[in-house]
């Protein structure tokens, strides 16, 4: 059976979209990114995509051509629709034609410390505020509200002493760079995969085990999840 096909929205330095380039050339990966689009046409998303041959598209900075974005989603036969760290609210237009295979990581466990304004690194300064002992990535279901959608799956990663906003962001994107090719691959393989193997939203409500301040990573997260 042919691979998923994953287009991916993009607005900064792409790294979350490396690491599902990366995840992509294993053969057993079960899916493929077709499509890179970019809110902001000096992304580094765009120039990771561009260097791995991946068809590229820009929209205007405020995100709101709904129209566009459908057309250029359904002209690559997105299958799969990933946020990876598109700083935009998707059109409802747009998240309605994708209903069920739209997906956002942000970096925090919702449903706390998300919503409008939410991102980067006012979100890890949120979390060290508020005292919260437990940080780390989140993969949602979009819809028409930010960060709302229902959660898919989460990676624990522990606030250290001492931790700043830096050293608390650099920890959870170690994870997100895990955590996010993991849920697009059990997506891929889901015996219920819309627009791959089936219809409906697959179940992967897992949540990987709690990172250390500087611990090593499961070389296997299908162990992990398991």
């Amino acid at each position: 059976m042919a691979d998923l096909r994953v287009a991916v929205l993009a607005s900064g330095s792409g790294s979350n979209l490396q690491a599902l380039l990366d995840a992509a050339r294993d053969p057993e990966a079960g899916f493929s990114i077709v499509l890179v689009i970019s809110n902001r046409p000096d992304s580094g998303a765009l120039a990771r995509a561009e260097r791995a041959g991946v068809p590229t598209a820009t929209i205007g900075p405020d995100g709101r051509d709904d129209a566009g974005l459908i057309a250029r989603l359904r002209g690559a036969r997105a299958g799969l629709v990933v946020l990876a760290g598109y700083l935009k609210l998707v059109p409802p237009e747009v998240v309605a034609a994708f209903d069920g295979r739209m997906l956002n990581i942000h970096p925090a466990l919702l449903p706390a410390f998300g919503g409008p304004g939410m991102y980067g690194r006012r979100v890890h300064e949120a979390v060290l505020a508020s005292g919260a002992r437990l940080s780390g990535p989140t993969v949602h279901l979009v819809d028409a509200r930010y960060d709302h959608g229902r959660i898919v799956a989460q990676w624990p990663v522990p606030v250290a002493p001492g931790d700043d906003p830096d050293a608390l962001a650099a920890r959870v994107l170690e994870a997100e760079h895990l955590l996010l090719p993991a849920v697009v691959r059990a997506w891929a393989h889901s015996a219920d995969a819309p627009g791959h193997r089936g219809t409906g939203a697959p179940t992967l409500a897992f949540a990987a085990p709690a990172l250390g301040p500087c611990a090593a990573l499961p070389p296997n997260l299908d162990e992990a999840f398991a």
